[in-house]
């Protein structure tokens, strides 16, 4: 039973992936498109000042935050697209017919029952969704519908009929049994909805009303998770859901941390972002913890190793700087020193408490580029960016005490420091050249497979045969296979560049940082397996 309910969550992390990575471009764009319209700007830079990229400006962050006010069907369609096991591409269509049905069917059914509220709609519980006046369910009807979605999907989509009914097989079965459903469900929904609701709100809450060690538990869960990938379904509900924080933004009400700060982004009259963005926070941990790490690891590690392994540190702190990406370092100590981990988990929670305490605004979530694209445009005022970058230079310093103390008084096995006949996953010339491989793969235009085996790849997974589905998210490539004892772990990290290998039941995933779309195209080029599978 536990093997299975975390086979689970995998599949549901995992999938969480296809809308949760692509959501942040639009924050990105909507922060660009504030540049062309923010006053301040146009006053030291008067070229701006013109109807041209004035009105860029307004095209590019208005027209995005559509995408902020129907997160509802997006990740209905990404997760059903996700969690298809194949013809996804058909299942992300049928996902989006069946929450119309869904919605329309509550709207009728609640008009039916004079439910419908007339006029202002604010803190009524109602919206509208797609221009349609239902229960305000948010991004969790997303979430359940694409969830019911490819269930339907994965049990039906190769149904076959003989005969006259031949044309009703396949995916137009699934719509078939999905219509009753959708409606049946609206109506269930419509009386359970207030409950679940009421309960959320009370979570919410509750979490509020801890403050500070709410914050600390968050960030320090959203790092020990990591291991398993499940981190995701930590702050993915504070970010997009009500979890997160509900404001009032130009008449629309937005829920989620992610959601708000996107909104208030594009509001020139809001002088400060909300509270609520703290917990988006996460990259004080990502730009300037590990980073300290890195330099204790190496003042650390025996003489004769340094120059071993000052390449290896270097493209692993750079990656984890700019990008985020912070597994390739996460991993050179998880499993031979984790306490190292667990005193990480608990510096990156702390770090909510200090700049919630600082009262700082500054958008964090992964690493450099991403804080200069939020910030710098929206000006210091607007999100007091300077108090982050200082409490990431103090938890600079921290991180390299703590870490230089606790790996010197325990002797821990971290890289440069292995004892005698010990075998290290980063230290080998093999895995130092795949680690340059990777952040080349980084910084230039992907190539397609050209630096990647992908027959390897497959071969160390235990051939064709083994492997049933693989997936990957931002860093890693999440397999589910036939028969785990069949990888093989040497020839993944010294020969394919990978930095770890996490085993979960039949689910194994290998971390190959920022290089793993062209690891994935690879090893799905090996299989034959086509993009709509």
């Amino acid at each position: 039973m536990k093997e299975k309910i975390m086979d689970g969550l995998q599949k549901f992390s995992k999938a969480m992936f296809i809308p949760v990575l692509i959501l942040p471009i639009a924050g990105i764009l909507i922060a660009v498109g504030n540049l062309f319209t923010n006053t301040r700007l146009q006053a030291g830079l008067p070229f701006l000042n013109n109807p041209v990229t004035i009105g860029f400006g307004t095209l590019l962050s208005g027209s995005l935050n559509a995408i902020l006010t129907n997160l509802g069907v997006i990740f209905c369609v990404g997760l059903a697209v996700g969690l298809a096991n194949k013809k996804k591409s058909e299942a992300g269509f049928i996902s989006l017919l069946a929450f119309l049905v869904f919605i329309n069917a509550m709207n009728k059914f609640m008009g039916l029952q004079g439910m419908l509220v007339e006029g202002d709609l604010s803190g009524t519980g109602q919206a509208l969704v797609l221009g349609v006046q239902v229960l305000d369910m948010g991004v969790f009807l997303g979430l359940i519908l694409g969830v019911i979605v490819a269930l339907v999907h994965n049990r039906f989509c190769e149904t076959e009929f003989n005969n006259a009914f031949q044309i009703y097989g396949g995916t137009r079965f699934v719509f078939i049994v999905l219509i009753p459903i959708m409606v049946i469900f609206a109506v269930v929904m419509t009386y359970i909805w207030p409950f679940a609701q009421a309960g959320i709100n009370a979570l919410g809450g509750f979490i509020q009303s801890t403050g500070n060690f709410g914050l600390f538990l968050y960030g320090m869960l959203e790092r020990l998770l990591i291991p398993t990938g499940l981190h995701h379904l930590v702050y993915t509900p504070f970010l997009y859901t009500s979890l997160g924080g509900v404001e009032t933004i130009a008449g629309q009400v937005y829920e989620g941390a992610r959601n708000i700060y996107y909104a208030e982004i594009a509001d020139e009259s809001i002088k400060v972002l909300s509270q609520s963005v703290i917990w988006d926070a996460r990259g004080i941990s990502k730009m300037f913890g590990l980073i300290g790490a890195c330099l204790a690891m190496y003042h650390t590690a025996r003489p004769e190793n340094r120059g071993k392994i000052k390449a290896v540190l270097i493209t692993a702190a750079t990656t984890s700087f700019i990008a985020g990406v912070t597994e390739p370092i996460e991993f050179s100590f998880l499993f031979v020193a984790p306490i190292l981990f667990v005193v990480h988990a608990v510096l990156a929670g702390s770090s909510f408490v200090v700049l919630n305490i600082l009262g700082c605004r500054a958008i964090g979530p992964n690493g450099f580029i991403d804080f200069l694209l939020y910030n710098l445009p929206l000006g210091v005022a607007k999100t007091r960016w300077p108090i982050y970058i200082l409490v990431g230079i103090a938890y600079f310093a921290i991180y390299y005490v703590v870490f230089r103390v606790l790996i010197v008084k325990l002797n821990l096995h971290t890289l440069g420091r292995e004892a005698d006949g010990m075998e290290m996953k980063l230290h080998s010339k093999a895995e130092y050249k795949a680690k340059v491989a990777a952040e080349s793969s980084a910084s230039a235009p992907a190539k397609g497979s050209e630096k990647v085996d992908g027959a390897l790849v497959v071969e160390a997974l235990g051939g064709k045969d083994n492997i049933l589905k693989v997936t990957n998210c931002y860093t890693r490539l999440r397999t589910e296979l036939a028969n785990p004892d069949l990888v093989d772990e040497d020839k993944l990290k010294n020969q394919t560049g990978a930095t770890a290998i996490v085993r979960k039941g039949k689910n194994v995933q290998v971390v190959y940082g920022l290089k793993v779309n062209a690891v994935r195209k690879a090893v799905d080029e090996e299989l034959g397996v086509q993009e709509n599978d």
